[in-house]
C-alpha cells in the first residue's frame, strides 16, 4: 500500500491538517445486464464477492474453474455512496485515490467520468474537488471483461503477433494475456487455474489538502568504502497545490544523526532527494540474511515545515546493508562468476520460487503470508525469487521478509507489445513499484523479465528468422531502454538484471540476447529434465547459479479431498487429468518414480490413489535433494571451467490451488516431503555423499562465517536388520567458513569388503559430521547403494506410534522392528507440521515433535495419525 500522510500537533508548531475519507467497505456489485446484484467488500474481487453471497461453490472445487468462466467474460460495476464533510470539501485539492484496480475500468463520480484505468499494478488518482456535493456522493467503477479486452487489444495490434497468443490446451486457460497489464497467471499457468479476476483489489479513499501531500517516500542506505561513511538517501514524492518554501528534518536518533534541509516545494508533483550522513562515531548494526546474522533496524523520522506550520510528519524503519552482484573472472577459467555479496560477504542463496498464494488476492491474509514465509525460514532458506507473472506482493510480504532475513529476487514477466501507450503505463508502474519497495533490505536484485531472453534466443515461439530482429529490438526497447533505465535511475543501491536466466554481463555484451542464455559459465540457469534419472548427478549442469529447477508431485489426500468427490480418487480419473496443467505431467512423475521405486499396485482403489500421491512426493523429494546437494557441493570447485555455484532456488515454494505442481508446500500450508527434506539439504552445515569413479565421497559444506574442525562418520546398515554393521571415520579436517570440501573418500569395493556381508543390494550408507568434541554438526544424511526397488532384505516394518503432550507441545514416539525408508507421518486435516518427516529409520525408535497450528489434543492426533513407509505401497 502507499504511504498516507498522518498529521498531528507537535509542541511549539501548528499543523496544517489534511483530511482523508476511506471508501473501503461494503459496495454494490452488478453485472452488465443487472441479473446479478450483490453486496461486495472492497478491497476484493468479483469472484470472492459472489462466493460470499453463495452464488456458487468453492471455485477450486472439482471443475469449477471451467463452470465459472462466465464471470470473467462479463462486465461488472461497483457502486457506493457516501457523504463528504464540509472540512474535506473546503480543501484546495481533493483526490480520489485507487491503490489498485483490476484492471480495465472507467471511473464515474457523481455521474461524471473522471478517468480510466488499464494497469493492475498502478496507483491512480483523480481530481474530484469540483464534483463534490453536500449530501450523497455516488462513485461507480465500471470494469470491462479482461478476457474480451485482451482479445480486442490483440486484434488491434496487427503489425505482428506477440507470442504466445494462447496457453497450451492442457492449461484450460484464456488467450492474449500479454495484451493486458494484469496478473499473468490469472489467465492460467502450468501450475494454476484460469480465474481472470476483476475488482477493486486494493484500498480506495479521498485525500484532501491545501498546501501539499506526501504521495510516497522511500529510503535506502549507501556505503562509501573508501571513507567508511554510511549515508541514507531519502526521497519524498510530493504533490503541492502551490509553490512554497519550507524545510525538511530527517532524524535517526539511535545513530545520533539529524539534519535539516531548506527546501522549495514547487507546484505539481515532484520528487525531492535528501542525503542524511550517518554519524561515523556510532556503530551501525547491519541487516543480514537468514543464517548469517540478525536483522536490526532503526527508526527514521521525517518532518516538513512551512515556517512553524507542520506540513508533513511520517517515518519508517531503516535497515543498513550493502549488496553487490559479482561477475568477474575466476582464475584462468572461462566465463564469469555470478554471486551476491552481502555486507562484503559472499552468500550462497538457498531457497525457492514464490508464486501467488491464491488466485484471489483478497484471500491472502497476514496469517497466510506469515505461515508460508516462516515455513521458508524453518527450512533454512535465505532467499525467494518472486516470480514475475504474479503480482507485486503486498507491503506485508516484504516487511516479513525484512524481519526474517529472506532475500528477494523480484521481477516482471512475459512478452508485451511496445506501443507508446503501453510503454507509458509500464514506465509509470515501474516507477511507482520501485519507489514503494526500494526501502526493503530484503530485495537484493531487480529483474526485468523471466525467460524472455531465453525464449528469443532459443526461439520458443517459432518466430521466422526474418522477423527476429524486430522482436529483439522491441525486447531491448521495453526491458533495457525503459524498465532498466527507470530502475537504475530510481534505485542505485542494488543490481538490475534484464532477464533470468541470463548470461548477465555477457548477455549485455551480446546485445542483451545471448546466443546461449543457458551457458553454465555465466549468469543463472534454469534446468528441467523429467526423463533423465534424477539420482544421477552427472545429468545436472554445473552452473554458476541455479535459479530454477524441480520436479512435480501431487499434494496429500487431505488437501485434495475437500475439492473432490469419490469418483475423482484415482490417478487416471477425469479430475486427476483436469488438475494437471503440465503436458504429460502425471505420466512423467510415474516414469521418474519407476526408475527407483516399485509403483503402487493395491487392488483397493482409494489406497492405490493415496499410495500414488505418496510415491510422487518421495520421488520429488529425492530428486530435488540430489540436485540441490550437487549445487551446494559445487560452490568451491571449478571443473573444466564450470562450477563455483552460488545459488540453488528450486521451483517452487507454494501452491495457488489443490493440484499437482512443483511446490514443496501444499495449498493451505501443509508441508510436502520435499519441504522436510529442504530443512536438511539447506542446513548451514551439511554432509553430502555421492559416487564418482567407483568411490564414495563425502563433502562437508559450511555456510558459517567461522572455520570448523570436523570429521565424517560413515556407517553401513543392512536393509534386513536394525543397527549399524560397521563405522568408518575420517581424519579431522579444517573446513573454512563458506566452503564445500571433500573430507572422506573410499573405493566402493573396499568399503563393502570391509563391512563383512555387505553388497550394493543388501546395504545402505548413513553419514554425518562431528567436530573435535564428538558433537554432531548438521543433519544425518544417507546414500543408497542401489535403487530401493532392488534392495534385498527390505521388508514391511511394523511401526507403532505413541502421541504424548508436554509443556512444549506434542511428541510422537515411533517403534519399528525393521529398517523403514521414507517414513511419512500424516495427521490429515489437523494443521501443523512435524519436526522431521519422510525420514529413514535404521534404529528401533525415533521421536519427532508436532507443532499444531490450532488447538489440538493427544486424542485427536492419535486418531488422525497415519504412518506410511515405502514398502507399505507395494
Amino acid at each position: 500500500m502507499f504511504c498516507c500522510v498522518l498529521f498531528c500537533v507537535v509542541l511549539g508548531v501548528f499543523s496544517e491538517p489534511s483530511v482523508e475519507l476511506g471508501l473501503n467497505g461494503k459496495w454494490r456489485l452488478s453485472n452488465s445486464n443487472g441479473s446479478v446484484s450483490v453486496p461486495a467488500p472492497v478491497p476484493g474481487c468479483v469472484h470472492t464477492a459472489l462466493m460470499q453471497q453463495q452464488y456458487f461453490q468453492d471455485p477450486y472445487f472439482r471443475f469449477n474453474d471451467l463452470s465459472y468462466r462466465w464471470i470473467a467474460h462479463d462486465n461488472w460495476t461497483y457502486m457506493t455512496s457516501f457523504n463528504v464533510s464540509a472540512q474535506l470539501r473546503v480543501k484546495q485539492k481533493v483526490l480520489l485515490v485507487f491503490d489498485g484496480v483490476d484492471t480495465v475500468a472507467t471511473i464515474l463520480f457523481n455521474g461524471f467520468m473522471v478517468g480510466r484505468t488499464d494497469n493492475m499494478f498502478r496507483r491512480y488518482d483523480f481530481s474530484v474537488s469540483h464534483l463534490l456535493r453536500d449530501g450523497e456522493n455516488v462513485l461507480k467503477v465500471v470494469l470491462v471483461s479482461p478476457v474480451l479486452y485482451a482479445f480486442k487489444q490483440s486484434k488491434a495490434h496487427s503489425s505482428y503477433s506477440v507470442p504466445p497468443e494462447c496457453p497450451p490446451d492442457v492449461q484450460k486457460g484464456e488467450c492474449h494475456v500479454n495484451f493486458i497489464r494484469k496478473e499473468q497467471s490469472s489467465f492460467s499457468w502450468d501450475w494454476g487455474p484460469s480465474f481472470p479476476t476483476l475488482g477493486l483489489w486494493k484500498g480506495i479513499r479521498l485525500e484532501a489538502f491545501d498546501i501539499l501531500q506526501l504521495i510516497q517516500f522511500s529510503s535506502f542506505p549507501l556505503y562509501n568504502h573508501s571513507s567508511g561513511q554510511w549515508r541514507l538517501q531519502v526521497e519524498l514524492f510530493i504533490d503541492a497545490d502551490q509553490t512554497t518554501s519550507g524545510r525538511v528534518e530527517l532524524s535517526l536518533p539511535e545513530l545520533g544523526s539529524q539534519e535539516t534541509f531548506q527546501t522549495r516545494f514547487t507546484k505539481g508533483r515532484t520528487k525531492y532527494n535528501f542525503t542524511l550522513l550517518i554519524n561515523k562515531s556510532r556503530e551501525v548494526k547491519l541487516w543480514w540474511p537468514n543464517g548469517h546474522g540478525s536483522q536490526p533496524f532503526y527508526r527514521l523520522t521525517i518532518r516538513g515545515f512551512q515556517d512553524q506550520v507542520l506540513l508533513l510528519h511520517t517515518g519508517s524503519k531503516v535497515f543498513f546493508r550493502t549488496v553487490e552482484l559479482i561477475q568477474e573472472q575466476i582464475g584462468s577459467s572461462l566465463g564469469l562468476s555470478f554471486y551476491f555479496r552481502i555486507n562484503g560477504k559472499p552468500v550462497f542463496l538457498k531457497g525457492s520460487n514464490w508464486i501467488p498464494a491464491d488466485a484471489f488476492q483478497d484471500r491472502v491474509d497476514p496469517s497466510v503470508l506469515r505461515n508460508l514465509l516462516q515455513s521458508a525460514v524453518d527450512a533454512n532458506m535465505n532467499a525467494l525469487r518472486v516470480w514475475g507473472g504474479g503480482v507485486y506482493e503486498q507491503d506485508l510480504f516484504y516487511d516479513i521478509c525484512d524481519e526474517m532475513g529472506l532475500m528477494v529476487w523480484l521481477f516482471a514477466c512475459a512478452m508485451y507489445p511496445t506501443e507508446d501507450d503501453f510503454i507509458v503505463t509500464v514506465r509509470e508502474e515501474v516507477s511507482q513499484q520501485v519507489r514503494r519497495l526500494k526501502s526493503h533490505p530484503s530485495i537484493i536484485v531487480w529483474s526485468g523479465n523471466n525467460e524472455n531472453e531465453a525464449a528469443l534466443a532459443t526461439n520458443w515461439f517459432d518466430i521466422p528468422a526474418s522477423k527476429r530482429p524486430s522482436y529483439v529490438k522491441d525486447y531491448v526497447k521495453l526491458y533495457v531502454n525503459n524498465i532498466r533505465e527507470i530502475v537504475l535511475e530510481e534505485d542505485p543501491s542494488r543490481p538490475f538484471l534484464v532477464s533470468s536466466p541470463t548470461n548477465g554481463a555477457e548477455s549485455e555484451q551480446e546485445g542483451w540476447v545471448a546466443a546461449n542464455p543457458y551457458d553454465p559459465l555465466y549468469g543463472d540457469v534454469h534446468f528441467y529434465s523429467y526423463t533423465s534419472d534424477c539420482w544421477d548427478w552427472k545429468t545436472f549442469p554445473r552452473t554458476r547459479f541455479a535459479s530454477e529447477y524441480g520436479f512435480q508431485s501431487w499434494p496429500s489426500f487431505s488437501t485434495l479431498e475437500p475439492v473432490s468427490v469419490e469418483e475423482d480418487w484415482s490417478y487416471d480419473s477425469k479430475f486427476s487429468s483436469h488438475r494437471q496443467h503440465h503436458e504429460s505431467g502425471n505420466q512423467q512423475m510415474l516414469q521418474q518414480a519407476a526408475l527407483h521405486f516399485q509403483l503402487p499396485n493395491s487392488s483397493h482403489p482409494l489406497k492405490r490413489f493415496t499410495d500414488t500421491l505418496y510415491i510422487t512426493q518421495v520421488m520429488q523429494a529425492q530428486c530435488v535433494k540430489t540436485q540441490t546437494e550437487f549445487y551446494r557441493r559445487s560452490r568451491s570447485e571449478i571443473i573444466e571451467g564450470k562450477g563455483h555455484t552460488m545459488g540453488a532456488l528450486y521451483w517452487q515454494l507454494n501452491d495457488i490451488w489443490q493440484a499437482p505442481s512443483w511446490s514443496s508446500i501444499e495449498f493451505g500450508g501443509k508441508w510436502k516431503m520435499l519441504h522436510y527434506f529442504a530443512q536438511n539439504f539447506f542446513s548451514s552445515v551439511l554432509p553430502v555423499g555421492f559416487e564418482d569413479e567407483d568411490s564414495l565421497f563425502v563433502y562437508a559444506i559450511s555456510d558459517l562465517s567461522q572455520d570448523l574442525q570436523i570429521r565424517a562418520v560413515v556407517k553401513l546398515y543392512s536393509w534386513s536388520g536394525l543397527g549399524s554393521l560397521c563405522t568408518l571415520t575420517s581424519d579431522l579436517t579444517l573446513i573454512p567458513g563458506g566452503v564445500a570440501a571433500p573430507i572422506f573418500k573410499r573405493p566402493m569395493s573396499e568399503l563393502l569388503a570391509g563391512c563383512g556381508v555387505c553388497t550394493r543390494l543388501t546395504c545402505l550408507v548413513s553419514f554425518h559430521l562431528e567436530d573435535d568434541h564428538g558433537v554432531q554438526q548438521g543433519p544425518t544424511n544417507e546414500h543408497f547403494l542401489c535403487s530401493p526397488k532392488d534392495a534385498q532384505g527390505l521388508r514391511r516394518p511394523n511401526i507403532t506410534a505413541k502421541v504424548q503432550e508436554d509443556e512444549s507441545g506434542f511428541a510422537v514416539t515411533l517403534l519399528s522392528d525393521a529398517v523403514a525408508p521414507f517414513v511419512w507421518l500424516d495427521v490429515g486435516r489437523v494443521p501443523g507440521r512435524f519436526s522431521s518427516n519422510g525420514f529413514l529409520m535404521v534404529s528401533g525408535n525415533r521421536t519427532v515433535r508436532f507443532d499444531a497450528w490450532r488447538p489440538s489434543s493427544v486424542a485427536e492426533l492419535s486418531r488422525s495419525l497415519t504412518i506410511t513407509t515405502l514398502t507399505d505401497v507395494y
